[in-house]
Formats: C-alpha cells, sequence, structure tokens
C-alpha cells in the first residue's frame, strides 16, 4: 500500500484538526463532570430536608459548579484550539505505506510506524491515530481519493486498529 495526498493551506484545517484531538483528550472531563454534577444536586435537594443540611450545603453546591465547570471545559478547549491554530495554516502532505505514516507541514516532517500505532478512532472527518492512549495525529479522509480512503480502512481494519465510534 502506498497512499499520498496533499493538504492545502486552508486556514479552518488545523483548527478542526486541533479540535478533533482536544476532543479526544477531553472526552472523560465531560462524563465526569456531568457526574459531579448529578451527585451534587441529588446531595443538595437530600440535605434540605434534614436539619444538618444548612452546614453541608456548600459542599454540594460546589460539587455541582465543579460538575458544570469540568463540562464545559472540554468545549472551551475546543474553541480556543480553534480560535488559536487558524493562523498556522500551511500547505502540507501525508506519505502513507505499510510501514508508516509520514506527515509534512510546512517546512517541518514526522512520522509515524504503524508498530507504534495501538488504535485508530474514527471521526466524521478524521481517522484519529492513537499511540499509546494518547492521540498522536489525524488521517484527514476528506482529503484523500475515495479508493485510498477504502484501501486505508481495510489495512487498518486488517492490523486490528480501527475502532469504529
Amino acid at each position: 500500500m502506498h497512499i499520498r495526498f496533499d493538504v492545502p493551506a486552508d486556514p479552518t484545517y488545523p483548527g478542526r484538526v486541533a479540535a478533533a484531538l482536544a476532543s479526544a483528550r477531553l472526552r472523560t472531563s465531560g462524563y465526569i463532570g456531568a457526574v459531579l454534577a448529578v451527585v451534587g444536586a441529588i446531595g443538595l435537594a437530600v440535605s434540605r430536608g434534614f436539619a444538618w443540611g444548612e452546614q453541608i450545603s456548600p459542599l454540594w453546591l460546589a460539587m455541582v459548579v465543579g460538575g458544570v465547570l469540568s463540562m464545559l471545559y472540554s468545549p472551551w478547549v475546543r474553541w480556543r484550539a480553534r480560535r488559536r491554530s487558524s493562523r498556522y495554516a500551511v500547505e502540507g502532505a501525508y506519505d502513507i505505506t505499510d510501514d508508516n505514516i509520514m506527515m509534512r507541514s510546512g517546512s517541518e516532517s514526522g512520522g509515524i510506524a504503524w508498530d507504534g500505532v495501538a488504535q485508530v478512532r474514527d471521526t466524521p472527518d478524521f481517522w484519529i491515530v492513537y499511540v499509546g492512549r494518547m492521540p498522536a495525529t489525524v488521517i484527514p479522509r476528506r482529503l484523500m481519493s475515495a479508493e485510498d480512503a477504502e484501501a486505508l480502512q481495510a489495512y487498518m481494519a486488517k492490523r486490528g486498529l480501527l475502532r469504529v465510534r
């Protein structure tokens, strides 16, 4: 397999990449925030029924506020990533073989060996490539031809890397 495609200097592309990687890294903060908010709300409601409820209410209120802030953290990071990375629009390219994924962006280049890839997650715009538990890079599916996308998807599935969302 040898897939090569170019990435145009689109000002929105770096923001979409940054948002996808931030979303993958911060997914659990939303879940933790929801649990904190629900537990805090239940604790606040239950404590109001007891005489000691006024003394413990700040704890439950803090859990609700902390939970809501934790749920808002991920969207805020994605918004900042999109806003800050829009000025990094440069031309680039991907060169994907059976051995590795090579990426070039402007004058910078780097690669990831397929042997180091732990999993690949499927999103609407990208395949997010994980090295260990951390998302390392993305492969933009929409910038490659349909035949190349099918070939790469089959290759990743054959290696047992692809996790469909």
